[in-house]
């Protein structure tokens, strides 16, 4: 299993990731451990994410939502909520 998950920092941005350990990596992240973008962002908190079957599924759907515009991912976080 792999997940593409998204991050809001404490900057109120957001960071887009996959992993396929993504209570690892969220420990990571918020250690500042991980990417260098979330660094001097802390704390981040996991506010989407989405689970896959293969690891290139959760890439392509990384770089799908990169190219997001804020206030796409914003729906997009707020659709997950209201599931």
């Amino acid at each position: 299993m792999a997940f593409t998950y998204m991050l809001r920092c404490a900057d109120g941005t957001f960071y887009t990731g996959w992993t396929v350990d993504i209570n690892m990596r969220l420990a990571a992240h918020n250690a500042g451990k991980a990417a260098r973008y979330t660094r001097c962002r802390l704390p981040v908190e996991l506010v989407y994410y989405e689970e896959f079957p293969e690891q290139n599924a959760a890439r392509k759907r990384e770089a799908a939502i990169k190219k997001m515009s804020r206030r796409q991912k914003e729906r997009l976080v707020k659709s997950d909520y209201e599931l």
